[in-house]
């Protein structure tokens, strides 16, 4: 199949930790992007990715299949970016933000003539998962590929960068706990990619003809024992904390106590499904398709980059030394 050349882009969650990224990689190849989110108004800051005019906004929501039509008319591609990490139920929920949003973008990009869909997955999706989120994100790939036999599956490991919700967690626990959480003893392995290296990703799977009809599984160059991201992150914000194990049953347990915080609208700190996503590596297939088969050949390194954000929680933040490494 050929490139496809630059034309209008709509990405579905523009606005979210990936999607910003993935708005100025696209920017820079001369695509016209349309960003479709639930607000049109806390995703302003996207404008700017690019030059005048080039960037517009749409509100969608994506469980309205009428929204989404109107998301992808006149558009060459559709890049669905939507996710939620926990099942806040209703729209918010796994069921609907991952398998009803991808089958009503999937069935809405075919009557719209859409040449290229890109779906954003996760490593671990499988629809026989024990995992509820890879359970539907799983499932979400099958709706896509059941219309789009030829779309593009990108499947990222743990996703790093200036706002993560990962490192950028435990830092700021850090700073008020006198203990890390090392769930299942720290021995889940991760295989963490920048969230640069993801968006240039995207961006090469909506233009490359050669990646119709591939998956991709996406990690950075080194993979790390969970325990060991923790000590990147002591070390990192100079807070020398205890890590205290926690068997993956008493996590389980837990997991289920703190969601329930999300009755009340609240992201809770950890979930029981989040515990169970843990108790299996998350790092890419060794038979895999993975970054360098995007021309992606020079990821970044977790080491590289964290330390660029990861100073504000130290005492004294930027102006605090530097830890000795």
């Amino acid at each position: 199949m050929a490139d496809l050349a630059p034309g209008v882009v709509t990405l579905f969650g523009g606005s979210g930790f990936i999607g910003a990224q993935a708005v100025r990689a696209l920017a820079r190849r001369g695509w016209r992007i349309r960003v479709a989110v639930r607000n049109p108004v806390l995703a302003i800051e996207v404008q700017t990715a690019g030059d005048p005019g080039q960037i517009q906004f749409m509100r969608c929501d994506v469980t309205s299949a009428e929204d989404v039509a109107a998301a992808v008319r006149g558009s060459n591609a559709v890049v669905n970016l939507v996710g939620v990490l926990h099942d806040g139920g209703g729209k918010r929920g796994f069921k609907s933000a991952h398998v009803e949003a991808a089958r009503n973008i999937a069935q809405a990009s075919k009557a719209a003539g859409v040449e290229r869909v890109v779906q954003i997955s996760a490593i671990g999706a499988d629809a026989d998962s024990p995992s509820a989120y890879a359970r539907t994100k799983g499932e979400a790939e099958n709706e896509i590929r059941a219309v789009y036999p030829d779309a593009v599956i990108l499947r990222p490991s743990l996703v790093f960068g200036a706002d993560d919700g990962f490192l950028n967690r435990f830092a700021a626990m850090a700073t008020l706990a006198p203990a890390l959480p090392l769930i299942g003893g720290g021995k889940t392995r991760f295989q963490p990619v920048y969230v640069g290296d993801v968006a240039e990703a995207v961006a090469r799977a909506v233009t490359r003809g050669d990646a119709a009809g591939r998956t991709y599984e996406l990690g950075g160059p080194d993979i790390y024992a969970f325990r060991e991201v923790l000590e990147l992150v002591k070390r990192e914000t100079g807070r020398d904390r205890l890590l205290a194990p926690i068997p993956f049953p008493v996590a389980r347990l837990l997991g289920s106590l703190l969601q329930t915080v999300s009755l009340i609208g609240l992201t809770p700190p950890l979930t029981r499904d989040q515990v169970v996503m843990l108790q299996k590596d998350n790092v890419v297939s060794p038979d895999a398709e993975g970054l360098a088969a995007l021309g992606v050949v020079h990821p970044a390194s977790m080491e590289s980059i964290a330390p660029s954000y990861l100073y504000r929680y130290r005492v004294g933040g930027q102006f605090a030394p530097s830890p000795a490494h």
